[in-house]
């Protein structure tokens, strides 16, 4: 029987023993692999960093139109805002484009409608009820004209600044960039008229970045190809052409 208890415990004991060197070895591999893991983190967070992005933005599509209200409504956050304003520019759009119609003649024409409206109805409910209707007396806030008025003069210094550094000679890179999209936009504006222009610039808004932030991971790297491409041919019409340019003279000239 002695024999039997020394058996049963010695096994007992081997068994603990198996069973804390299987978890100490668990236990090694599980720290092992998350200290791998957490390695891993930083070299999978740096190749995402280092992914292509248009433009070379690095916050998300809604940041980079600048958050808010109007990047709610290019990115289609509310459906029936977005839709109500495109349909309302395609009105606007149809009615002094295709219908030829103008500006002055539809808001007489609005306004006449809405005088002769209130006309009637306050007339008619001074006949029914014997007393005059109430009608509220619009004013329009300052606030928001001034803040409009200063977010525009905000942008205007901001071009002037720009075309001064650009026209100061000292890039020229960004001074072929300026002339050719001036000159690509003077060859759409005699193809169509401001209104339309400005119409399709509007469904374009409403359209390309809500595409681009639904396929961004499709865009960007055919975006990246064309870029490469891009450098590619800058570079051989830099060595070709502007390097030969004699930039000292120039600048002699200039001064």
């Amino acid at each position: 029987m002695a024999d039997e208890s020394e058996s049963t415990v010695t096994a007992a004991s081997g068994e603990t023993l198996i069973e804390k060197i299987t978890e100490k070895l668990h236990f090694h591999d599980s720290s092992d692999s998350g200290s791998s893991s957490d390695s891993e983190k930083p070299v999978i967070s740096s190749v995402k960093d280092k992914v292509f992005r248009l433009f070379g933005r690095e916050k998300p599509v809604h940041s980079f139109l600048g958050g808010g209200k109007p990047a709610d409504v290019f990115l289609w956050k509310n459906k029936k805002v977005s839709a109500g304003a495109l349909g309302a520019a395609t009105a606007f759009w149809v009615f002094f484009e295709l219908l030829e119609y103008h500006f002055l003649t539809l808001v007489s024409h609005i306004l006449i409608l809405l005088l002769a409206l209130l006309f009637l109805w306050s007339n008619a409910h001074t006949f029914i009820h014997k007393t005059p209707p109430h009608i509220p007396v619009v004013h329009l806030p300052e606030e928001p004209f001034l803040q409009i008025a200063s977010a525009l003069r905000i942008e205007i210094n901001r071009g002037f600044s720009a075309l001064h550094n650009i026209g100061s000679g000292r890039d020229l890179k960004k001074f072929l960039i300026v002339i050719v999209s001036l000159w690509i936009l003077s060859i759409v504006g005699s193809w169509c008229n401001f209104l339309t222009l400005f119409y399709i610039s509007f469904v374009l808004l409403h359209t390309v970045p809500f595409l681009y932030n639904k396929y961004e991971d499709k865009i960007d790297p055919l975006a990246e190809k064309a870029f490469i491409e891009i450098k590619k041919q800058y570079a051989v019409f830099d060595e070709k052409v502007l390097s030969k340019i004699p930039k000292g003279v120039l600048k002699g000239k200039l001064a």
